[in-house]
């Protein structure tokens, strides 16, 4: 059994890369969201920097990247809210048995986002346009829920192979 594991174990670094780009990326979105929130809000005290029309939603897009795409990588390091506060009155394997549900759950949430986030992203939101950029979809006000729905599925993939690899090596 622990040879499966230790083969298993060698996909790790596909999701250490992972985790790497969404933190990269995050940190690229809360870059451009301060650089944009400065020159707005200085723009509209210095008249020789520019105040553009479309700072808001740009700042209110790249924002909801930020929060939805962080919300997965709190996943991975086991930092999502959860409740616990029965956990050291109830058996071990059955906080372990709880702790795969709630994963199982999250994996499900994370399948749901991808499908449904693709089909907003694709259907409304290739519809219609930001209204201070005419000529930007909408697609990508919508894009951040499967792009962190995919990132959460990998997460969570991870997460419950590691509950299973933790019951099945402590009973070996």
């Amino acid at each position: 059994m622990s040879s499966v594991f230790k083969t298993i174990d060698k996909v790790k670094p596909a999701y250490d890369l992972t985790y790497k780009i969404v933190m990269f990326l995050c940190k690229l979105l809360l870059i451009a969201d301060i650089a944009i929130t400065a020159m707005s809000v200085t723009g509209r005290y210095v008249s020789f920097v520019p105040d553009p029309s479309w700072s808001e939603e740009v700042v209110l897009t790249l924002m909801s990247y930020m929060a939805v795409l962080s919300a997965a990588l709190s996943i991975r390091r086991g930092a999502h809210i959860r409740m616990t506060a029965f956990d050291r009155y109830l058996p071990k394997s059955l906080v372990k048995g709880l702790d795969i549900l709630a994963d199982v759950a999250v994996l499900l949430l994370a399948l749901v986002m991808i499908v449904v986030g693709w089909s907003y992203a694709t259907g409304i939101g290739s519809k219609g346009t930001y209204v201070s950029m005419p000529w930007l979809s909408r697609f990508w006000m919508y894009f951040p829920v499967p792009l962190a729905g995919l990132a959460m599925f990998i997460f969570e993939l991870e997460a419950i192979y590691n509950h299973i690899k933790d019951i099945c090596l402590k009973e070996g």
